[in-house]
């Protein structure tokens, strides 16, 4: 049996007043049917029950009709009979036919009167969500209400699904009946709760301070902790005393922390949190715990373009250079020895307490085999090695398993100019050490040098005043290059060139001309030979050497070199 409600309209009752004539009867029945409006709930008698319908007077000029179906329990089953007084919703009256009723919307505009009481009296109501919508989602309180998505939670929603079908308590924000809209809020109480419990926590912690709380936001700057109705901050600084490239690499939401407050603004309600400071700080002992010159070992976490980092605990973090890498190796990258998680052990090379860095070193684990090479290799060794590299300047030669060096290319033998038509990769070769600079870890080699220098052997092959025949090499503007013998040339001073006046002589030659020369002189250490077309030098070069007074080829020599500067050779 339906409730009785203030609003209920009753069925006609025409009170203690009897009519007196038919024309007053009339009057007061069009009253009682104007009493009877439609959009309201009106209490009637079941009078009848149908095959498909009940029959219910409300007093109007017919019964009305009300689905069979709208009467069924739970179980099916009919839950009224005749006679019963029930309430129903008028939708509208019809002058000529049955008015139209019903019992759902009765109860529905009953619980609409509810919820509006609870709205009036800022009082929660239960409700299940259980569908998504554009916006938001629909939630049963009895009636379909509707939740924005900003209302759900305090928090962004990841996973919208997952709430579904779940019960919480909600708030209503608005209501209003004529237009059958309810919105909800859940975050409204959330917030409210949160105050409530942030003022409590406000008023009972203190700086210094040690709590339990739960992450519930990650950000690039830190972490949120609620620790109880308030959310604090845990700046990405005070996470770790070793280095943090983003909080989300130690926590994730909803995690538990143990934190301690470092400070409280009660009047903006702000919390500072650090985790760090729960341990003590590393660095303070440092040069106890890590001596420099001692063997640690560390795990690298990072490769950058100049070296690799290695933790050797949580807050300490050296470098190993690039430089600090190998003793042999030209490392350009450290990923070349090294990758991230090994386990490595270094040396400790030193420590500023003041920035918190500490430099170690691989290479230093072993004897450096460039302070030992001279003494295994000292210089003008020949030796046996592997062409390592071929490239425009010179070649690469293996010394030793670890060290090479360079044969320049001003060191490879004459005609070898094109290094990669005479070398290649892996190829054995002989070659002097010439030079080994320890301080730049540096070998110079060379291979023309195996064999003997051709020039101390040509003052005796080409004494002053030999004839010589040869080929133009090249042609300037002070003389021609004769090269008379295995590549080697001398220089033709142009006054050395028999011609006409005012005649250019070296017109008359073109590179690659034969030619017969005399030769003048030979400077075998400065790798220069003075040669002449006159026959009149010639005579005088032939003449024996009475030194530089008599006028043999020392006076010769003197009066010549007077004409060209040892430039033009």
């Amino acid at each position: 049996m339906a409730e009785n409600n203030e609003k209920t309209d009753k069925s006609p009752d025409f009170g203690e007043q009897e009519p007196t004539s038919d024309e007053d009867f009339m009057a007061m029945y069009e009253d009682s049917l104007k009493a009877i409006k439609s959009g309201h709930v009106i209490e009637g008698e079941i009078v009848d029950i149908e095959k498909d319908n009940v029959l219910i007077d409300i007093g109007y000029k017919s019964e009305g009709l009300v689905s069979k179906k709208e009467f069924l329990d739970a179980n099916g089953k009919l839950s009224v009979n005749i006679g019963d007084r029930v309430e129903v919703f008028l939708v509208r009256k019809e002058e000529d036919g049955y008015p139209v009723l019903s019992r759902e919307e009765a109860i529905r505009d009953k619980r609409f009167d509810t919820l509006k009481e609870a709205y009036e009296n800022d009082r929660t109501v239960e409700g299940t969500i259980v569908s998504r919508v554009k916006g938001g989602y629909v939630v049963d309180i009895g009636l379909n209400a509707f939740l924005p998505a900003s209302q759900l939670d305090d928090k962004p929603v990841k996973n919208p699904e997952e709430w579904l079908n779940q019960s919480f308590v909600f708030k209503i924000v608005q209501f209003n009946k004529q237009e059958r809209n309810i919105v909800l809020s859940r975050r409204v109480l959330i917030e409210e709760e949160r105050k409530r419990l942030s003022e409590k926590t406000l008023s009972s912690v203190a700086e210094g301070d040690i709590v339990e709380g739960t992450v519930k936001n990650i950000t690039d700057y830190g972490i949120f902790v609620d620790i109880g109705g308030i959310n604090g901050l845990v700046h990405i600084s005070n996470i770790s005393w070793g280095p943090v490239r983003h909080p989300s690499e130690f926590y994730t939401i909803n995690d538990a922390v143990q934190v301690k407050i470092l400070d409280i603004d009660a009047e903006n309600k702000k919390i500072s949190l650090g985790i760090k400071q729960l341990t003590p700080d590393p660095w303070e002992n440092i040069e106890e715990n890590y001596p420099v010159g001692a063997t640690v070992t560390g795990k690298v976490i990072s490769l950058k373009n100049y070296g690799a980092f290695v933790s050797l605990e949580e807050g300490i973090v050296g470098l190993v250079g690039l430089s600090d890498l190998s003793w042999t190796q030209k490392i350009r990258h450290p990923n070349q020895v090294l990758k991230i998680e090994d386990e490595i052990e270094c040396r400790v090379l030193s420590i500023d307490t003041q920035k918190r860095q500490m430099s170690l070193g691989l290479k230093q684990l072993e004897a450096n085999p460039w302070a030992t090479l001279h003494e295994h290799y000292p210089e003008g060794t020949i030796i046996e090695g592997v062409v390592k590299q071929v490239t425009d300047f010179g070649l690469f030669i293996g010394i030793t398993e670890e060290i090479d060096g360079l044969a320049h290319v001003s060191d490879l033998p004459q005609g070898q100019k094109k290094i990669d038509a005479h070398y290649r990769k892996g190829q054995p070769v002989q070659a002097k050490i010439l030079e080994i600079d320890r301080e730049n870890e540096r070998v110079k080699l060379g291979i023309k040098q195996l064999a003997p220098d051709p020039w101390t052997r040509l003052p005796e092959k080409y004494p002053p005043g030999t004839t010589v025949s040869g080929k133009i090499a090249n042609i300037a503007e002070f003389g021609i290059f004769v090269e008379i013998d295995q590549q080697i040339q001398g220089l033709v001073h142009i006054s050395e060139i028999p011609h006409e006046t005012g005649e250019n002589p070296l017109e008359r030659f073109a590179i690659g001309d034969p030619v017969e020369v005399y030769v003048l002189e030979i400077k075998a250490d400065q790798k220069k030979i003075r040669l002449s077309m006159k026959e009149d030098s010639l005579e005088k070069a032939k003449e024996p050497d009475q030194g530089e007074a008599s006028t043999g080829f020392g006076s010769l020599l003197k009066e010549k070199m007077a004409q060209q500067k040892d430039d033009d050779t």
